[in-house]
């Protein structure tokens, strides 16, 4: 249940706690720390999580008689720890309280958007009609990045006598919130080392096994009233115990106030040594809290989008998660997008294709974030670099899953929960990662009108990207058309043909027509270039005239097929057989994951015309129908709206909605098509995770790109925003569900200029700088200069 700026859960369910406990995690852009009860450790019902950015471990496991390696996000000592009791003087010692005691009466979750504070609270009640009413208040600061903290009341009623309270530093944890991750090596943390220092302090160090990053935690508790500690440690924690005078009518609390510090900060300092100086000097509770909200004001400033009724408060929601995991103290740290956020274990905190849908919202509201995420890539270009050579490829082969190191990190295994059998994973062919790599360092400079990034560091990665399409591509003598064979597409159904021997398949449309985008963007900014950068760049990669004569021949020729008049999603999807869709359904009802109930059948889905996900359609998504008709003409190919609206009613027909993106497209390419069922998949990608409707799988991490996928369908996709160097484009598409909506945004230097859509008008005001007229082009390209402390209304 939501309301406003807070969203709450008013009763204990353990069926959906992981749910609570993902949409609950607070964070700050460096590290989070899932909403998890703080009475409990990690079980079938409860999983507590903190997760730093960037920290990634390695692994080795033996699965099937196979050594596999995998790196994972590492899951942090448990900071949250409390346990708690009561002991009445007229009675013995009650049991531990947790929400799954027996005594639970009242039960309500609450998550502050607004301020960024989650509370817990629970009353307990015992046979004796003695009661304990429990309040817990927590932050992850987002003004301090390496602190967070914990206030906890406690409030006897009808009873007195002292709460038993033991504040735990835990450092036995390990990664085991994904169940099907649990057979594989989860222990990350080693060389645990515990101390306490005065003033209530405990701290805990460790590191992780491969490379050796350096942990340490260090946590202030205090007590009102203040009370005698005992302190013990065990091998792997602290445990510090007090004991609260309880009465009616009067609350005791418990404060507990980490810093958190790690071998990966920037300047170096030893991590044990900064945190115990960290929170010495934290300030007391009320006044972090009060701090917070200010910090969070900020943010909410810059990047609220104002859209009425439940769509906003989801869509608030949304920002929220997204601005925990990436947020402006993200822009020092060496960190991509992780596709489930700071959230959870799930994907295992690794790096896909994400921001290729995260990235042009930050854009437009926080630039410096987007592109400390492109310096993230371009970190890794000379693992691309590699990884193509081992490949006997030229360029850069960007990886379908990245971490620290940029080294291809996806799994050669995965297991199908349905038939419980272990299965070859060909997902790292997709190798048009690359191309969403390259389009958002274009669109970034597009949006900014940064170009020393473009020329700079964003020039390397474009142009090695190029590289690699062009030399990928193989001349088929035949057809007089570049092929490109043996990958896989954004559906991840098909990664093979039926009874071949090798993976892959040939001509992804998706994949071919963003390699012909890459060259030719690759060839417009060769050209654009100042002269000395030109002549610098062309010697640095050995680019000569012969070369870019192939990238412009590869771009006007590769091969795109088609079938019965739609765009066919990759070289014979058009021959495969068609599937009975209604009778799977009725059979098993959720069929989303479509690929594991066929393969527990013994059967394949590459044998049909069925897709997980938009794949052909992502075409949609990322360019405008002029644009994406523009580039097919380029291409020798005739697309029209005619076409276009055939081939977007087949593949709807043809997808299971396997994953999180595909409403989202769906939704995105209908409402620019102004299709009936527009708001359907729109309305889906709103409630994916908040409804969980992937059924289980939010409980292991939200789905960041989807969530920053919906901010943007409204501000971009309704709109038909689009910034170019001839201005900022708008042309909104009537959504009668969101039919109002205003936002800021920042472009090439303009910052806060605000956005309002209404129906049959817009406004586009410019807050007064020393910048000159912003260019608005309409459709039917007429053009209008909003001059800075100006604001225009157009009719539309």
């Amino acid at each position: 249940m939501s309301t406003g700026w807070s969203w709450r859960y008013d009763r204990y369910d353990p069926a959906r706690e992981r749910l609570v406990e993902a949409l609950c995690t607070l964070g700050n852009g460096r590290f989070a720390t899932r909403g998890s009860a703080p009475e409990c450790t990690a079980d079938a019902t409860h999983y507590p999580g903190t997760y730093l950015a960037g920290c990634y471990d390695r692994r080795t496991s033996v699965v099937a008689g196979v050594r596999v390696e995998n790196e994972d996000l590492v899951n942090l000592p448990n900071w949250t720890l409390l346990r708690y009791r009561c002991l009445p003087d007229d009675g013995p010692p009650g049991d531990w309280l947790t929400p799954d005691s027996g005594e639970l009466r009242h039960y309500d979750v609450r998550l502050d958007l607004r301020g960024g504070g989650l509370t817990r609270r629970l009353f307990f009640q015992d046979a004796h009609g003695r009661g304990l009413r429990v309040t817990h208040i927590r932050i992850v600061h987002m003004g301090e990045t390496g602190l967070a903290a914990q206030c906890t009341l406690f409030r006897a009623y009808g009873w007195k006598g002292t709460v038993e309270v033991k504040s735990v530093l835990d450092g036995a944890v390990t990664n085991a919130g994904v169940e099907r991750y649990r057979h594989l090596e989860g222990r990350h943390l080693t060389d645990h080392r515990t101390g306490f220092e005065p003033g209530g302090v405990a701290w805990l160090t460790s590191r992780t096994v491969d490379p050796g990053v350096r942990i340490a935690l260090a946590v202030r508790t205090v007590t009102h009233p203040a009370c005698p500690v005992h302190e013990a440690a065990t091998a792997t924690g602290t445990v510090q115990t007090y004991r609260l005078p309880a009465a009616p009518r009067s609350s005791v609390t418990v404060v507990k106030t980490l810093a958190l510090h790690t071998s990966l900060d920037r300047p170096a300092a030893d991590p044990l040594t900064a945190a115990v100086g960290s929170v010495g000097r934290a300030s007391a509770f009320p006044a972090l809290l009060s701090a917070q909200r200010a910090a969070w004001q900020r943010l909410w400033e810059q990047g609220e989008p104002h859209v009425p009724g439940e769509a906003g408060r989801i869509l608030r929601l949304h920002l929220f998660h997204l601005l925990q995991t990436l947020s402006p103290n993200t822009e020092e740290l060496d960190v991509g997008v992780p596709a489930r956020g700071l959230h959870g274990e799930a994907y295992r905190g690794h790096v896909f294709w994400d921001e290729l849908f995260v990235v042009p919202y930050l854009s437009l509201h926080f630039p410096e974030v987007a592109q400390s995420l492109l310096l993230y890539r371009h970190r890794r270009l000379p693992a691309a670099r590699e990884a193509a050579r081992r490949a006997g490829a030229e360029g850069a082969m960007y990886p379908w899953q990245s971490a620290s190191s940029g080294r291809e990190e996806t799994q050669e295994l995965h297991l199908n929960p349905r038939s419980g059998r272990w299965l070859p994973d060909f997902s790292r062919l997709q190798r048009h990662v690359g191309s969403a790599v390259a389009y958002n360092v274009w669109r970034y400079a597009q949006t900014t009108g940064d170009l020393g990034f473009l020329h700079s560091a964003g020039a390397e990665i474009l142009l090695e990207v190029a590289r690699h399409w062009a030399g990928l591509a193989a001349f088929d003598p035949g057809a007089r058309r570049y092929r490109i064979r043996g990958v896989v597409g954004p559906d991840e159904y098909h990664d093979a043909y039926p009874g071949a021997t090798t993976p892959g398949i040939d001509d992804n449309a998706y994949t071919n027509a963003t390699a012909a985008w890459v060259l030719a963007r690759g060839l417009d900014l060769v050209a654009e270039l100042p002269d000395a950068r030109r002549a610098e760049l062309r010697e640095q990669l050995s680019l000569d005239d012969e070369e870019l004569a192939r990238w412009e021949d590869v771009s006007r020729r590769l091969h795109i097929p088609f079938h019965r008049g739609v765009v066919s999603q990759f070289e014979g999807y058009g021959n495969l057989a068609e599937l009975d869709w209604e009778a799977y359904q009725g059979r098993y009802g959720d069929i989303r994951r479509l690929d594991r109930i066929l393969e527990a059948e013994g059967d394949t889905v590459n044998r049909y015309q069925a897709s997980k996900q938009a794949d052909t359609l992502m075409l949609g998504y990322l360019f405008r129908p002029e644009e994406l008709y523009g580039l097919f003409a380029r291409l020798g190919y005739a697309l029209d709206d005619e076409m276009w609206r055939a081939t977007v009613a087949y593949y709807l027909r043809r997808t299971s909605h396997g994953s999180t993106l595909s409403s989202l497209v769906h939704g995105w390419v209908l409402a620019r098509q102004k299709g009936a069922d527009a708001w359907r998949y729109c309305e889906e990608a709103l409630l994916g995770d908040v409804a969980d409707v992937q059924g289980g799988t939010t409980g292991e991490g939200i789905h960041l790109g989807a969530m920053a996928g919906t901010i943007d369908l409204v501000e971009r996709g309704i709109t038909g925003l689009e910034a170019g160097a001839d201005g900022l484009r708008v042309a909104p598409v009537p959504l009668a569900e969101i039919p109002r909506f205003s936002f800021t945004l920042c472009f090439q230097g303009h910052r806060g200029v605000r956005v309002r859509v209404l129906p049959g008008r817009l406004a586009v005001r410019v807050p007064a700088s020393p910048q000159g007229p912003l260019t608005v082009v309409l459709p039917g390209g007429r053009r209008f200069a909003v001059a800075p402390g100006e604001e225009r209304w157009f009719r539309l």
